[in-house]
């Protein structure tokens, strides 16, 4: 890259806002997974990131998740671990919640629930929305 279109020092430290939708089911495919594995490298990065759980992605929070017919691991618990990557910034849609007769008594992890337009505000302050 030409100096003029690269400037390291103007970059270096400069923090970006990165959000992570989670829209899937949390077995059946590996977004769910895959998600949780870029969230913690976004983390490692130091960048402010914030995880959103929507539509069946709400699933991927729930406690008690009986894994064995899929033959996968119940991964749910290593939500809890987020905080010790300073990802403090867990967000669920309430309609998805309603929509699926869950609460946040039912999530392994404390949320906080934004119904539409809040959502859409926090999204719209975001640098960088990567979907799962």
């Amino acid at each position: 890259m030409s100096e003029e279109m690269y400037d390291e020092d103007e970059y270096q430290g400069t923090v970006k806002k990165l959000m992570y939708v989670n829209r899937k089911a949390p077995y059946g495919t590996i977004y769910a997974l895959e998600s949780l594995e870029v969230v913690l490298i976004g983390a490692a990065f130091d960048q402010d990131v914030s995880l959103v759980f929507m539509d069946d992605g709400v699933y991927q929070l729930k406690k008690g998740q009986d894994t064995k017919a899929t033959e996968m691991k119940n991964f749910s618990p290593t939500y809890r671990a987020l905080e010790m990557y300073d990802v403090e910034k867990l967000f669920v849609s309430e309609e998805s919640m309603t929509d699926r007769g869950l609460t946040v008594d039912d999530l392994v992890v404390p949320v906080e629930v934004l119904d539409s337009s809040q959502m859409t505000d926090l999204m719209e302050e975001q640098d960088v929305i990567l979907t799962f």
